[in-house]
């Protein structure tokens, strides 16, 4: 699919902050809404299946801090895709244990190549010491970044730390999306 017709779904993440690692909300995200005619006129001029369709819709909301609503979409779509949607609600919640029950649920993820190499590169220039935990062996870990998320939590919110992996919450966020744009 050219990148043109995607460009107005990769234009819906572009916020004026990152989603928090947690719930949230945040005051400039659009409202539901909102997304739902954007998202509506969008999938209108794709060819994007309408399994992934809901899909991208859960991504889209949970980006702007809609989890229950994303929640209620990913929770009956019984693939990778829809279980990696599942790990991100619930880790954003906070429950990582469910987080992690979800990832586990993923298996070998398509999109965790592309997150792999993104995340290195941004790991890689902050000189950041979990480069080792989150992408062991180059490999994508989305139980280690549970880990850190959870961890992070307990930090003051603009730590270092905390926007790194916000950073990388974006590149998952990315990644995902490209994936199932695919």
């Amino acid at each position: 699919m050219p990148a043109s017709e995607l460009q107005p779904l990769f234009d819906l993440l572009k916020t004026a902050e990152l989603p928090d690692l947690g719930p949230g909300p945040r005051g400039d995200v659009d409202s539901k809404p909102a997304l739902d005619a954007k998202l509506q006129t969008i999938f209108k001029t794709t060819k994007i299946s309408s399994n992934r369709s809901e899909l991208i819709r859960a991504l889209i909301l949970l980006w702007h801090d809609h989890h229950d609503d994303a929640h209620t979409i990913v929770q009956d779509i019984e693939n990778g895709d829809g279980a990696f949607i599942h790990g991100m609600v619930h880790r954003r919640e906070p429950d990582y244990w469910n987080s992690k029950y979800w990832f586990r649920r993923v298996g070998k993820h398509p999109a965790f190549a592309d997150i792999s190499e993104r995340s290195a590169q941004l790991l890689q220039a902050t000189g950041s010491p979990v480069a080792a935990q989150l992408v062991p062996g180059g490999k994508w870990d989305p139980m280690a970044f549970v880990d850190a998320c959870e961890s992070a939590s307990q930090k003051p919110g603009g730590d270092a730390q905390t926007t790194l992996l916000r950073d990388l919450q974006k590149i998952e966020t990315e990644c995902l999306l490209e994936h199932l744009c695919s």
